[in-house]
């Protein structure tokens, strides 16, 4: 089996290991942070969206929120643009606890990762089953993609250098992948406590 063949048919697994900021959905109309937002300004109170934020960056919402609400006051138009402004205040906020770059409001129905769709499904239906199937298939073809290749690689490791080094290249993908791995199941045995971004 090619080093590239390789490498394309575990593109997928290799998604589950990678954050992706650029389709990520707290920075959508529709997101929920957004949504709690939506109703923090229609209801006037704040509470709804401190979940999003660390408590170190509470006192900068409470902040925008207010200005929001005293703006909003003033017309329809006025109203429109303190809305945007809360939003990308809270969003922007949010991103930063994330550790993630703030990159503007994406609209409603923009797309979304495919992982934090199956996630989000998982909890609106109720079932992880789903979620947790997709997961391990994915788990499981990309090691046993990276094994068979890194086998394949070793028999003829010795006939020349250039082959010594694609071995030594499909062992390090190899190894490397089971660590990630590892190292991502034993965080996910533990998850952080509530009040931590996603």
């Amino acid at each position: 089996m090619k080093l590239s063949l390789a490498v394309a048919a575990v593109g997928v697994s290799s998604l589950l290991l990678m954050p992706r900021p650029a389709l990520a959905h707290c920075d959508t109309l529709d997101g929920p942070v957004l949504q709690d937002a939506a109703t923090a300004l229609a209801s006037k109170d704040v509470t709804p969206v401190l979940k999003w934020v660390g408590p170190e960056k509470e006192g900068e919402i409470r902040a925008a929120f207010q200005q929001a609400l005293n703006v909003r006051a003033l017309s329809p138009e006025a109203g429109a643009l303190a809305d945007r402004f809360f939003f990308e205040t809270l969003v922007r906020v949010h991103r930063e606890g994330e550790g993630a770059p703030y990159t503007g409001l994406k609209p409603a129905g923009s797309e979304v990762d495919p992982g934090i769709a199956a996630a989000d499904t998982a909890l609106a239906t109720g079932s992880v089953e789903p979620l947790a199937k997709l997961l391990s298939a994915q788990v499981d073809t990309g090691l046993r993609l990276r094994y068979a290749h890194v086998l394949e690689a070793r028999k003829h490791a010795s006939a020349s250098v250039a082959q010594g080094r694609q071995y030594v290249a499909a062992y390090v993908e190899y190894v490397h992948y089971a660590e990630r791995l590892l190292s991502a199941t034993s965080a996910a045995a533990h998850p952080e406590p509530a009040g931590h971004s996603h």
